[in-house]
């Protein structure tokens, strides 16, 4: 899974610029699926059905990552930006980046003062992201545009993958092509001969500025019961407002609530049920400051119980994101085997009747 989340992640693909990573996902699945089928907004939808009468599942996981757009080409060469999802501008200074052009992707950085500068400025200022600028080595905007820039055009971290220590991999918009590997990879490795119902996974867009692509999904597709996939940020190193309910390398979460679900009881049960008895390790999740596809699923369909598998992460909305494979096999594991549970829909029925 490690090779395929590189893949992933050298891709350029912030909010509403998803188009390279939906190429690879529809290449990839074309072998094994049933049904694949890239909807008007973006959404990547695949289906695959099971050999037994049973529930339909859809699974969600967004492939959009933080990141900018050109916003204007100054006469000097400079570039401004505009923001793509939520950044924290505390960390923008001298960030590499890279531009997806419509001839190919360039580098750049983000500019910052000399360090010998900084007797001359107020160094707890923060500047705003609309005060900065992307240097790509141009000397004008004529030579800007001969790049093949152009208003318009996305930009993302320009951070490679990276393994540190025996288990952790750090690199850019792990959030969410991590949830993505995972669920490609699930697809590759069941057994589609024992299974009962549907399962129709979503690898959506726009997720990051709303939740955007969740939402025509869930319109569209006639669910009985929704998982999303996702990262989420851990609080266990040393910073003040960490309170130590997450940690990295302790398995995936099992989301409770965020401020975009309350997560149905009977999927939060049977999720647990499923890993205590594959002996997968877990974490229960209550975090409100997050939010998930499993937000707008729920909202489909005149309702559907829905759940989260949350992927833990360090640094998250940066160029350095972390996480542990531990966590994204055992996320894996656990998909897999919520998977093999299904029976039917009055599984997940809000009361039983």
């Amino acid at each position: 899974m490690l090779e395929l989340l590189r893949d992933l992640t050298d891709l350029v693909g912030p909010c509403g610029f998803e188009h390279d990573i939906a190429r690879y996902i529809v290449n990839r699945v074309r072998p094994f699926a049933d049904e694949t089928k890239v909807d008007g907004v973006g959404n990547v939808i695949v289906t695959k059905r099971g050999a037994h009468p049973g529930p339909t599942l859809v699974i969600s996981t967004h492939m959009d990552e933080v990141g900018f757009i050109v916003k204007k080409i100054e006469q000097n060469g400079l570039i401004r930006f505009e923001k793509l999802g939520g950044h924290d501008d505390r960390i923008l200074l001298a960030q590499r980046v890279k531009i997806r052009t419509q001839t190919g992707v360039i580098p750049g950085v983000i500019g910052t003062i000399s360090a010998h500068m900084t007797k001359f400025d107020d160094p707890s200022k923060v500047r705003k992201h609309a005060q900065l600028y992307i240097d790509v080595g141009a000397t004008d905007r004529e030579e800007v545009l001969a790049l093949g820039v152009s208003i318009g055009d996305p930009i993302s971290w320009a951070t490679d993958l990276q393994q540190l220590g025996n288990s952790r991999i750090m690199g850019k918009s792990l959030d969410d092509r991590a949830g993505c590997a995972v669920l490609l990879s699930a697809l590759e490795d069941i057994d589609f001969s024992h299974v009962r119902g549907t399962i129709c996974a979503v690898f959506s867009v726009q997720e990051e500025v709303g939740l955007r692509g969740a939402r025509v999904a869930a319109a569209s597709v006639d669910a009985d019961v929704a998982l999303a996939i996702d990262t989420t940020a851990v609080s266990d190193t040393p910073e003040e407002m960490m309170d130590e309910t997450l940690s990295l390398g302790n398995g995936p979460g099992i989301k409770v609530m965020d401020f975009s679900l309350v997560a149905s009881s009977a999927v939060r049960r049977q999720l647990v049920a499923v890993a205590q008895a594959g002996d997968i390790p877990f974490q229960l999740e209550v975090f409100p400051g997050i939010g998930t596809d499993a937000g707008e699923l729920a909202l489909g369909n005149s309702g559907v119980p829905a759940g989260v598998l949350s992927i833990p992460s360090r640094y998250a909305h940066s160029p350095v994101e972390l996480i542990d494979l531990h966590d994204l096999e055992n996320t894996k594991k656990l998909l897999i085997e919520f998977i093999a549970s299904l029976q039917s829909k009055e599984q997940f029925a809000f009361i039983a009747t």
